[in-house]
């Protein structure tokens, strides 16, 4: 098997109730445990990536600015907190994820690509040590990290396929030119 589903971002600050809540991220979170506890097996490896700003800078709009929800956010994923734990859905499946790769601690990222594992292992060294070469893509948000993974992962060399039923987009009109672009650069659509 070279085949990895990767689980970008499924967080609860992501998801309803969260600082920068997706509409749908609960329902990810719970149909990612749901595919993990089915399917398993048919994955080489199941890795995570996950926001973890320690301090990110211009990332965070600041205190008494609004956001501009482009370059700037509201806080979110602060290391450490509960905003930046996986969703509960996940916990029964977590034992099963190979591995976690954080991104952002002190700047904007958004690729699952850009992160790393405690020890510093970055995320297509890791696949590529295990001989993946295929991966499956879900998580949040579409439109943000869900495409920048899928378009490194592109740009990697990966054979990528985003798991069009278990993402959620912030918006419609950021959503739908995210999945063209990622079609159009050679994700299949699942």
């Amino acid at each position: 098997m070279t085949r990895a589903l990767v689980l970008v971002d499924i967080q609860n600050d992501f998801c309803e109730g969260g600082s920068l809540a997706v509409s749908g991220g609960a329902q990810v979170a719970k149909g990612a445990a749901a595919k993990i506890a089915a399917e398993r097996d048919r994955y080489a490896a199941v890795v995570a990536t996950a926001d973890w700003h320690e301090d990110p800078g211009e990332h965070w709009a600041a205190e008494g600015t609004a956001p501009d929800f482009a370059s700037s956010w509201p806080v979110h994923c602060a290391a450490g907190t509960e905003g930046a734990a996986f969703h509960p859905a996940l916990e029964p499946v977590l034992t099963q994820v190979d591995a976690v790769f954080r991104k952002g601690r002190h700047e904007a990222a958004y690729s699952g690509f850009e992160g790393a594992t405690d020890d510093g292992t970055a995320l297509a060294d890791w696949l590529r040590d295990r001989g993946i070469a295929e991966l499956d893509v879900c998580g949040i948000a579409t439109d943000h990290c869900v495409r920048a993974t899928v378009l490194d992962g592109l740009r990697e060399g990966f054979d990528v396929t985003l798991l069009t039923g278990l993402v959620a987009g912030v918006a419609p009109e950021t959503t739908e030119p995210a999945l063209e672009e990622m079609a159009a650069a050679g994700a299949r659509r699942a």
